[in-house]
């Protein structure tokens, strides 16, 4: 008989598993919820439970030692197993939420705005939305994941990704702005290469794609100020500082609303809108309002926005 009461506590060996797989004490506190410290001090208690030294810490960083090596391997396997047993046991259940992690932007500027929607067309689905990045898979405790991907796609065991629409980019910028007053009317393309256009670091080849698609040369393009993330960066253009460049979808209601104008309009990308699902009669199971959920998805991004 397996002596239980020899193990640390599940949570300390959970918040072990999150750090091992990020290497980042940070990053495992964003994932988890909790502050630096807290994983910090897991890690620590497990480490002294133990008698050995998991991680070698050097800065911000951390490396695995030959002995989080070992039990990160164990983690894994099985916490994962875990997770897939009471994740089918949940989801057997049409009652239990349906996790579904997303970008922050397109959380916050195509899928707010629509839960009242979603609610009047799938009453019983209880939906929690979580923000993530476009290079986070899905992962233990997740359902489905929306993301901006470009083909081909390479999907993990047992997962299944389907196309819910093209992606579309193209400047927006406000109404008001002295730039538009002074252009031509419809403005000409040319007019955005002396303008200063905002930008983000996780998309650098935006405005360079798009010139391209325009039959224009990005060569000396005037960039403004960078922001980390999209939704920053349209919040700037909203207060006017430049002009940005976003993908149809996250400026739907600004300009439905007319707090934006799209004079260029929108050209598509090589990028898709994806939902990633477990794979049916894998050992995870898939939620049963998943299918619903993504005809739901396909049919409001089908909707064509006001440009």
């Amino acid at each position: 008989m397996e002596r239980t009461e020899l193990l640390p506590p599940l949570n300390a060996l959970r918040t072990f598993d999150v750090a091992a797989r990020h290497e980042s004490a940070s990053r495992a506190a964003e994932e988890l919820h909790v502050t630096h410290g807290a994983v910090s001090r897991q890690i620590r208690q497990l480490e002294d439970a133990l008698g050995t030294r998991l991680f070698d810490r050097a800065g911000r960083g951390l490396t695995l030692t030959q002995a989080g090596r070992e039990l990160a391997t164990a983690t894994r396997h099985h916490l994962g197993g875990l997770a897939r047993v009471c994740g089918a046991l949940a989801r057997s259940d049409a009652r239990a939420p349906f996790v579904l992690s997303c970008p922050g932007s397109f959380l916050a500027r195509w899928f707010i705005p629509r839960l009242g929607a979603l609610k009047d067309a799938l009453p019983e689905l209880e939906l929690h939305l979580t923000a993530s990045d476009d290079n986070e898979g899905l992962r233990n405790g997740v359902d489905g994941v929306l993301r901006f991907q470009t083909p081909p796609f390479d999907d993990a065991e047992h997962q299944e990704t389907r196309v819910l629409g093209t992606e579309r980019i193209g400047p927006v910028l406000r109404p008001d702005s002295e730039w538009l007053s002074e252009a031509s009317s419809p403005p000409s393309p040319e007019v955005l290469l002396g303008l200063p256009l905002l930008h983000t670091r996780s998309r650098p080849q935006a405005w360079p794609d798009w010139c391209s698609r325009q039959g224009l040369s990005s060569e000396g393009l005037d960039y403004a100020q960078g922001f980390e993330h999209l939704n920053y960066l349209l919040e700037a253009t909203l207060v006017g500082l430049g002009v940005g460049i976003a993908p149809d979808y996250l400026v739907e209601e600004d300009l439905r609303s007319k707090r934006l104008v799209a004079p260029w309009g929108f050209v598509e990308t090589e990028a898709c809108l994806t939902l990633t699902l477990p794979q049916v009669g894998r050992a995870r199971a898939r939620h049963p309002h998943a299918e619903a959920l993504g005809e739901w998805l396909a049919r409001e991004l089908a909707t064509a926005p006001p440009h």
